[in-house]
Order: C-alpha cells, then sequence, then structure tokens
C-alpha cells in the first residue's frame, strides 16, 4: 500500500508537472494587450515616459503596444476608439474632451493653470472628480493621470523685423495652426490670431511651405518636432499651460483585479510623474538650442495678453458650460 501510494504520488505529481509545462506558456501568452494611440513621435517625453515608466511596470499582466505619431488613429479619433472598445490608452488634451463634455474647456482656458504643480492639484481635487465620473459613465473613458505638456507659445515663420508681435494685436491676419477642435479654435480667436485647424502631423510640412504663418507649442515640442527648422522666431506668450490626461478604457479597467488596476494607477501616476520632471527640464534648457538654431527667442506684453484672453471666454458659450464655483476653486489652488 506504501509503494502504491507512492508510486500514485510520483505518477501525481509527474502529471501536474506536465500540465505545468503546457499551462504555463498559455498564461504567460494570456496577457492583457494594452495598446495606445497617440499623435507624438516616439521621442515626445510624453511617450518616452509611458515606454519607460509606464510599460515595465504593468508588464507582468499587459502587453503594451503603442502607435506614434498618428499612425494607430488620427488625431482626434482615439478616444471614440476607446469608447468603442478598438483602443486601450490614449494621451488626451482637455480640448479633445470638450468635444464631448463641454465644460472641460475649462481645463483648456488661457492663463488658467498656473504651472505644472498646479495641474496636479487641480486634478487630485474633488472638484475634478464630477468630471471624471461623466467621462467614465458616458464615454467609459476612465482618466487615469494628468500629464504635463508644457507652457505654449506662439511660434512664427517669419522674423521679427517682419512681424514682432508685443500684444494679441500684433497678431491680427496671422494664420495660425491650432488643434481643429472648437475650445483650440477660440484660444487662437482669443490670442487675437486667425486660427487655421490642422492635424499635428501635417504641421512641418504647412510652415515649410506657407500653408500657416505659424504654430503654438511649448519648447520641448518645437525641438521634437523640429519646428525651429522652418520657423523664424517664438514670442513667449505662455498663454497656456497646456496637460494631457492618460486616458484609459474603462472596459479593460473592469477586467482588471484590484491588484492590477492598483498597479496600473501606480504606473500612470509614475510615467506622469517622470514626464512631467523631464519636461520642465528640456524648458528650462531649450531656450539656449533653439536660439542656437537662428530662432529669435522674446517675451511680448503678457499682461496684455493675459487681460485680452481672459476678456474674451467671459460671456462665451464655453465659460456658460462651467459648473458655478470651479474656476473659483481653481483659482483657490493656484499659489
Amino acid at each position: 500500500m506504501i509503494k502504491l501510494t507512492r508510486r500514485a504520488a510520483l505518477g501525481s505529481l509527474a502529471a501536474i508537472g506536465l500540465v505545468a509545462s503546457v499551462a504555463l506558456p498559455a498564461m504567460a501568452q494570456d496577457k492583457q494587450k494594452f495598446t495606445l494611440a497617440t499623435s507624438g513621435s516616439e521621442t515626445d517625453q510624453r511617450s518616452v515616459a509611458m515606454s519607460e515608466v509606464f510599460a515595465p511596470m504593468v508588464a507582468e499582466f499587459a502587453d503594451y503596444q503603442p502607435g506614434y505619431n498618428g499612425t494607430l488613429f488620427a488625431q482626434g479619433t482615439e478616444l471614440e476608439a476607446i469608447s468603442r472598445g478598438n483602443l486601450t490608452m490614449s494621451i488626451a488634451s482637455a480640448q479633445e474632451l470638450a468635444q464631448f463634455f463641454p465644460e472641460f474647456s475649462i481645463f483648456a482656458t488661457g492663463y488658467v493653470h498656473q504651472d505644472a504643480a498646479h495641474q496636479v492639484r487641480v486634478f487630485n481635487d474633488p472638484l475634478m472628480e464630477p468630471f471624471k465620473k461623466k467621462v467614465e459613465d458616458e464615454l467609459g473613458v476612465k482618466l487615469l493621470s494628468v500629464m504635463y505638456l508644457g507652457r505654449r507659445h506662439v511660434n512664427l515663420r517669419f522674423p521679427r523685423s517682419e512681424k514682432d508681435i508685443k500684444t494679441p494685436a500684433d497678431l491680427a491676419g496671422v494664420n495660425l495652426r491650432m488643434p481643429g477642435t472648437d475650445a483650440w479654435q477660440f484660444l487662437g480667436k482669443a490670442l487675437g490670431a486667425a486660427p487655421t485647424p490642422m492635424a499635428f502631423t501635417e504641421v512641418y510640412t504647412a510652415l515649410s511651405t506657407g500653408a500657416v504663418d505659424g504654430q503654438d507649442n511649448p519648447l520641448p515640442t518645437v525641438v521634437d518636432a523640429k519646428f525651429y527648422e522652418v520657423t523664424e522666431q517664438i514670442a513667449l506668450t505662455s498663454h497656456l499651460v497646456d496637460l494631457n490626461y492618460i486616458a484609459f478604457s474603462k472596459e479593460t479597467w473592469d477586467s482588471l483585479t484590484p491588484d492590477q488596476q492598483l498597479t496600473v494607477q501606480r504606473a500612470a501616476d509614475a510615467a506622469a510623474a517622470y514626464g512631467r520632471l523631464k519636461q520642465l527640464e528640456k524648458e528650462n534648457n531649450l531656450a539656449d538650442f533653439i536660439r542656437s538654431q537662428g530662432v529669435e527667442i522674446y517675451t511680448p506684453d503678457l499682461d496684455a495678453f493675459r487681460t485680452h484672453v481672459q476678456e474674451q471666454y467671459v460671456g462665451s458659450e464655453f465659460a456658460e458650460s462651467w459648473p458655478d464655483g470651479v474656476l473659483e476653486k481653481i483659482n483657490a489652488l493656484g499659489n
């Protein structure tokens, strides 16, 4: 009986070992696929943060598959793709969300956010909860964390001797490329320019051919996209302390275990923090490089720009969509 039991036990162990040898590779292949679509390049700091920080942290249960330069989904279509179940993640702007929920335009308004730290305080404050819940409930998208894109400035293809930007009046007639959403176009008009909707991937060629007179982006984006090759000047308007949200499929989120959800949240926060520090570092160090490429960088009358831009929002359809008291709460979280 002892020999039989041992023999049976050994047989059972062998069977278990066989099952394990077959099952383990299958389990390894059973990872969730996390697809990310972005209009940014592979070297864009947001892309780098996701690939170098987020991806390794979720690698145990997720296969991270990014698509850069709008190759997976065109810019502006990513949120709908997530909602349809065709995409897991995107790096979404407040302007894109405002297409679905007009109240998000408050986070895309000129001179509202003060700096990167202010963005984080706003995103983590209870005032954001109704915004996040609405996006989850009605679009099926979960906003995990906020990424700092940088201070946006006006970048023009002609020299300062031809067009010196001191006040919004100096931008009259300037054909300024802005992303295509209503919130972006309104901001372009509020700056005093004539905004032209255009996908980010088309901007370099449009500047080189004169199809547009300029574009607005933070200095790291000017370098990453090599806009300094086709422009002559940058007016440091700082008109928008720009942000992106790490947007995640609510359907995919709900399919994860609580431990996996915690890991995804921590990974998103870590990637956002890493990207924020790198972006701030770049902003502080890139002006000299851009100047060395022959681009003149200068500061216009910021008080004139701030006053003019904020006046344009008063009584606008965008301001009408803002929940009562939210702007005051955002201001109270500032320095």
